[in-house]
């Protein structure tokens, strides 16, 4: 196996390589603008790096989301055209899942934990985990999008990782690192949900509600009525 683990749907600019038993390259790069300018050549430099062609890939992961739309289809169109031209398999990860990976791969990671990341509009992408052998579990079904203080008093008491208590640190009991989703630990659990037969997603964007930017709805008089 050789899986190529890729995600804009945060702040970062995040490419991985696992060989199914570890990560062997990864690199990052925290700039919300550049996503489509960086992505790409990150991808030749981690696949450089760890001595691979792309033509020696067995498989491509993303993060699906939920992000802001312009960086989410960054990288949600190139791991489906590395997949059509390479004849492999895509498969789509929760990026709120991933970065909670991210959280139980450390040693002493809480059991109970909420994942808080940036939606702008003074809102936060959000979900609830515990951790079961190491794994994170989803407790709050699917991720949802609230602004921090309309958050219930449980998921306010639980320490958070992502952006969200580093942007309201008033509205969040602690923090926890990682503040964006590192693609080694979305490329471990990738690898762990393939190994044990778990759910893995459909390469379809979660956005969770809908776009800023809407279709016109055509010219406008400037005529007096």
């Amino acid at each position: 196996m050789l899986l190529l683990a890729l995600d804009t749907a945060t702040s970062a600019v995040t490419v991985a390589l696992h060989d199914g038993d570890q990560v062997v390259a990864e690199e990052s790069l925290v700039d919300a603008r550049r996503h489509a300018e960086t992505l790409t050549p990150m991808i030749a430099s981690v696949v450089a790096g760890a001595r691979h062609r792309p033509a020696d890939l067995t498989a491509v992961t993303v993060g699906v989301g939920p992000g802001p739309f312009t960086g989410l289809r960054v990288g949600l169109a190139t791991a489906v055209t590395l997949g059509l031209a390479l004849d492999i398999p895509v498969y789509g990860v929760c990026t709120l899942d991933a970065l909670a990976h991210a959280v139980a791969l450390r040693p002493g990671s809480p059991a109970k934990f909420v994942v808080a990341t940036d939606a702008r509009r003074k809102e936060v992408y959000w979900a609830h985990y515990r951790t079961n052998d190491g794994f994170p579990q989803r407790v709050s079904g699917m991720p949802q999008v609230s602004r921090p203080a309309d958050l219930s008093d449980e998921i306010r008491a639980l320490p958070a990782a992502g952006r969200g208590p580093l942007l309201y640190p008033d509205c969040f009991a602690s923090a926890l690192q990682p503040l964006d989703v590192p693609a080694g630990a979305l490329a471990a659990y990738a690898v762990e949900q393939l190994r044990t037969g778990g759910e893995l997603l459909p390469v379809q964007p979660l956005y969770l509600r809908q776009p800023d930017a809407t279709p016109s709805a055509g010219p406008k008089s400037v005529l007096p009525r």
